[in-house]
């Protein structure tokens, strides 16, 4: 068994996580802030991104429902609500619906799911899963990508200002909203995660957790980069902008 490593020294090793595997270093990251991707790309990500962000209330609820810590759920439920909005028009959700018409998308059909890559489901579908199924303290775990996203919004809203003409304040309100939002989420998170993981056999299942969160990051962008940009290989019945226009 391996040695069990203080708060600072484990909270380094979960941040080290970041550094080597958050999905901002994906080669369609790097195109999309280079100003390269053409919009059918850009369009294709914002529409499996859809997928991803209509997936997070869902593994959030999952975890509330099934936590007997008020604490936790009194705190975790902020997160349901600030994708899902208090009424409709408000919420992380409607914000992306609002990017998606920017970039030239029905917001019918990006609510529909049709046309988001099979490779995009099974990630999601996992992480939900994933959340669901394991120990709560893995479940919080998973969702520590959350210490790395801040700078990544900053460099993508700096990005699409500098190179997409879409770009503006309403279309990019969901990553301003994310820079206020994620800071706060992952104090709670990190706090409870350092608290609770008190041997290293639980210290290792986070860091595990947080590993498999950024291979589900990955993995949609892996799909992504592999269908509209290298080799360009569309599965059948995913999105083509040839025939959405």
């Amino acid at each position: 068994m391996s040695r069990f490593h203080d708060a600072a020294q484990f909270e380094a090793e979960l941040r080290a996580i970041g550094e080597e595997r958050y999905h901002d270093k994906h080669p369609f990251h790097i195109l999309m802030h280079e100003g390269r991707l053409n919009p059918e790309q850009l369009q294709a990500w914002v529409l499996n991104r859809f997928y991803y962000q209509k997936s997070i209330p869902l593994k959030d609820a999952s975890l509330v429902g099934r936590s007997e810590n008020i604490d936790l759920r009194r705190e975790w439920i902020g997160r349901v609500i600030d994708h899902d909005g208090r009424k409709p028009g408000e919420g992380g959700i409607e914000r992306w619906l609002r990017l998606a018409e920017g970039v030239g998308l029905d917001r019918h059909y990006v609510s529909s799911c049709e046309g988001v890559l099979p490779a995009t489901r099974f990630a999601c579908d996992a992480y939900v899963r994933f959340v669901r199924e394991k120990s709560l303290l893995e479940a919080v775990a998973s969702s520590l990508t959350e210490l790395f996203a801040p700078d990544l919004h900053k460099t993508r809203i700096d990005a699409l200002l500098a190179h997409y003409p879409f770009a503006n304040e309403g279309t990019l309100a969901y990553f301003r909203t994310r820079l206020v939002e994620a800071p706060k989420d992952v104090k709670f998170g990190l706090h409870y995660v350092l608290r609770h993981a008190e041997t290293r056999e639980q210290q290792l299942l986070c860091v595990a957790a947080l590993r498999f969160k950024t291979d589900v990051l990955w993995a949609q962008l892996d799909a992504l980069h592999h269908a509209y940009v290298s080799p360009g290989l569309v599965p059948p019945g995913a999105f083509r902008m040839e025939n959405r226009a």
